[in-house]
């Protein structure tokens, strides 16, 4: 059963930069079309990003298109998240997900059943 594990949250200064990781284990996660996604407290969770398993097909929601990139190395089993020009507003939990699948090519990302989570990273974006 594929658990995934997120890493890379912190503190960072308005218009900085992080890369998140979702990795893999107990499953290849080049098998699996991997999102990413973050929730407030008391908001509702917002899709950020969607890439297909081999890793050629992206999606963006549009509050980040620009400025997030989403990328994989399936050799080791991990998605990176890489966020540039960071806003206050970008500071919440970021969560991967993961669909089992290689004809998922993130069409309908934001309404797929996803088959793991992982537990979040933080991201601060503060002076």
């Amino acid at each position: 059963q594929l658990r995934l594990v997120e890493s890379g949250g912190g503190l960072v200064k308005p218009r900085g930069s992080l890369r998140l990781s979702c990795m893999g284990s107990g499953a290849t996660l080049g098998d699996y079309a991997v999102a990413w996604f973050r929730q407030a407290p008391g908001k509702e969770r917002e899709g950020v990003s969607c890439v297909n398993s081999g890793g050629g097909i992206t999606e963006y929601a549009n509050s980040v298109k620009g400025r997030f990139r989403i990328s994989r190395d399936n050799a080791e089993n991990t998605v990176y998240l890489q966020m540039n020009t960071l806003t206050p507003e970008d500071t919440t939990v970021y969560y991967c997900a993961a669909l089992q699948g290689t004809y998922y090519y993130c069409s309908d990302w934001l309404n797929y059943k996803y088959d793991a989570w992982g537990q979040g990273t933080q991201v601060t974006v503060s002076t």
